[in-house]
């Protein structure tokens, strides 16, 4: 447990929350600043700030309820879409240091939009592409991992 982590208050029972999901590992509930009816936070128990500090089995779970309850808004809230959220560090604007995950339910005209840089419209050209997948496939390869 972090000192300084209001999700850790909130699984250890020290802070409120209106619960959604509760198991050994994973936990969800109610995000108090909802971006749209039905807006959750999905997290481990176990307290790690980014992606990469959490252990693959409670990382795989966390993912697993997030579908979960992606289904589950469809289907309750009558939600028409949803979109599922990591923030990973502070330049991806996470604003909590705990891993978690966004289950955003979507619904037309709900107001909540992604906004793309200028660069978006001036695609990169394949040589540069192709530069960039062989430095990723070469840090990610089996001898590496």
């Amino acid at each position: 447990m972090s000192d300084q982590c209001v999700f850790c208050e909130i699984v250890h029972g020290t802070a409120p929350a209106s619960w959604v999901y509760q198991d050994d590992t994973v936990v969800a509930f109610m995000d108090v600043q909802p971006i749209t009816q039905g807006h959750m936070l999905v997290l481990p128990r176990e307290h790690a700030v980014l992606m990469k500090d959490i252990n693959e089995t409670a990382a795989m779970r966390t993912f697993r309820v997030a579908r979960k309850l992606a289904a589950v808004a469809r289907q309750t809230l009558g939600a028409s879409g949803v979109n599922i959220l990591v923030m990973d560090g502070e330049a991806a604007y996470q604003d909590v240091p705990h891993f978690h995950v966004h289950v955003i339910p979507r619904y037309a005209n709900d107001g909540f939009g992604l906004t793309f840089p200028q660069s978006y419209e001036r695609p990169p050209a394949r040589a540069q592409l192709d530069a960039i997948a062989a430095a990723l496939h070469a840090a990610s390869s089996p001898a590496t991992a």
